[in-house]
């Protein structure tokens, strides 16, 4: 499938979008002034041991403190012991006798801080190059699943050899398929180097001490995102294009030939409509284009997607019907939850189908669709209830969270209590001053539809107030409050 990548660069901010046929399949954004830390590494104070939680905090010198559980910390297996045995094996073993409070710790940030939570932690560091990911602290070599299972053996061999006795484990990549030797050298070399200097500085610096930063996302495109399919990488910036070229030259060389410096008048991201798709992929409704949508819900704990048929009433019966919307939302689900970089539970709620094959089929071509996403997804098949459950690993923050922020008028509930609601709120809370105080007035002071309401439907309620308490009520409306702020004066 032919991809197009563009970005769009200024100096605050860095806009990625992966284009395949026309459609935009991803979307990546970085601020500079609020880099993702995933693939950091620090060295670290341990500021707090929770035996009951299985876990530690450890000061990286961030504003929350980040988050290392049991589970994180990396002990190499014993000899012939199987990694996820020694996994196992170590997470019997109580966190207060693996770390305590004060000591300095090496680790590595696997995933960003989110909302209130703090950024979680690794003790294992793993450094990813163009063709390898070097775990300095084991001795494993291991293969991407997604390379045939035919080369897996021969190319974990080449890697064994080329390694040598240095120490260190390897991951080949997806795209170390048809590495030369040559190439998986030089990658080895530079994944060395890089430890080396991380090493160096881990004796060198107090914690809390940031040892080696990731790659801006301008460089993880050439080295995460360009695969064979790829055609082109167009970057509107002429001093970004030639830093890319300079970068590709010594670390990506094929992907230096798709290279291109856009220079149109219109802006690179109105070639393909993005900032149209960006301002959709904020929205809940999701617009297919048989007529069925889609209302997509991100909650704290899950991300809800409900599939409606809307207006397609075009197939021959009912059941064609519900299949077909069943079918496209399949599609539209895998790409939505790419564009909004949606991570952790998801729950698919597909229209319920009568024929066995029919959910066989819309499964299939769900699974089939997750497949593409470069980020790991596992699904499950339908529950008694007709859900789809399916997880897809969570880095870094959602489009959402990235560039939107809760209604400061709502707090993020997305809705409000009705003028009414207030209106009544106001009268018990008048109620509750009256019997404490004894003012000359009590004055309202309420956004202009609640003190509306006063005035004209509500106005026999609040002469009726007024009698009962015996003291007058003055109305004030003030345009700056929200419909649920209100201040009740004593004068």
């Amino acid at each position: 499938m032919q991809q197009d990548i563009l970005i769009n660069w200024s100096p605050q901010e860095t806009r990625v979008a992966m284009v395949e046929h026309g459609a935009v399949q991803e979307l990546h954004v970085e601020r500079t002034l609020e880099r993702g830390l995933v693939g950091n590494v620090y060295i670290g104070k341990v500021a707090r041991v929770l035996p009951g939680m299985q876990s530690a905090f450890i000061d990286i010198g961030l504003e929350r403190a980040a988050f290392l559980h049991v589970a994180d910390v990396w002990h190499p297996p014993a000899e012939g012991e199987t990694i996820s045995a020694a996994r196992s094996a170590q997470a019997l073993i109580p966190i207060e006798r693996q770390v305590f409070e004060g000591q300095a710790l090496m680790v590595q940030v696997i995933k960003d801080p989110m909302g209130t939570k703090g950024a979680r932690l690794s003790t294992q560091i793993s450094i990813a190059g163009r063709f390898l990911v070097f775990l300095p602290q084991d001795d494993h070599i291991g293969v991407s699943q997604k390379i045939p299972l035919a080369q897996r053996e021969e190319l974990r061999q080449r890697v064994q050899t080329l390694a040598g006795t240095e120490g260190g484990g390897f991951i080949l990549r997806t795209n170390a398929e048809d590495a030369q030797d040559a190439e998986l050298s030089d990658d080895i070399a530079y994944l060395r180097k890089a430890w080396s200097r991380i090493k160096s500085a881990s004796l060198k610096l107090p914690p809390p001490s940031l040892l080696h930063q990731d790659l801006n996302l301008l460089q993880r495109v050439l080295r995460d995102m360009v695969s064979e399919t790829t055609q082109t990488i167009r970057v509107d910036s002429r001093e970004q294009f030639e830093l890319l070229q300079a970068f590709g030259a010594e670390f990506m060389p094929q992907a230096v030939k798709k290279l291109q410096h856009y220079k149109g008048e219109r802006p690179i991201f109105d070639l393909y409509a993005i900032d149209e798709e960006i301002a959709k992929a904020l929205g809940r409704r999701v617009d297919l284009k048989s007529g069925g949508y889609l209302i997509i819900d991100q909650t704290e704990a899950l991300t809800t997607v409900d599939v409606n048929t809307g207006g397609f009433v075009g197939a021959r019966n009912f059941d064609d019907t519900i299949f077909k919307t069943n079918l496209e939302a399949a599609q539209a689900i895998a790409r939505q939850l790419r564009l909004r970089n949606l991570g952790g539970i998801i729950i698919a709620d597909f229209i319920d189908m009568a024929r066995a094959d029919h959910r066989e089929a819309v499964l299939a071509e769900f699974k089939k669709q997750l497949a593409r996403d470069r980020v790991k997804t596992m699904a499950g098949g339908f529950s008694q209830l007709g859900l789809v459950e399916m997880t897809r690993k969570r880095t870094r923050e959602s489009l959402a969270h990235m560039l939107c922020e809760p209604c400061p008028v709502c707090e993020g509930k997305g809705i409000v209590k009705t003028a009414r609601s207030v209106v009544y709120d106001i009268f018990r809370e008048i109620l509750r001053e009256a019997r404490q105080f004894n003012p000359q007035e009590f004055r309202i002071v309420a956004a202009p539809k609640v003190i509306e309401l006063f005035l004209d439907e509500e106005s026999q309620h609040l002469a009726g107030l007024s009698e009962f308490i015996g003291k007058p009520v003055s109305l004030q409306s003030e345009t700056a409050m929200g419909q649920e702020q209100y201040d009740i004066v004593l004068l």
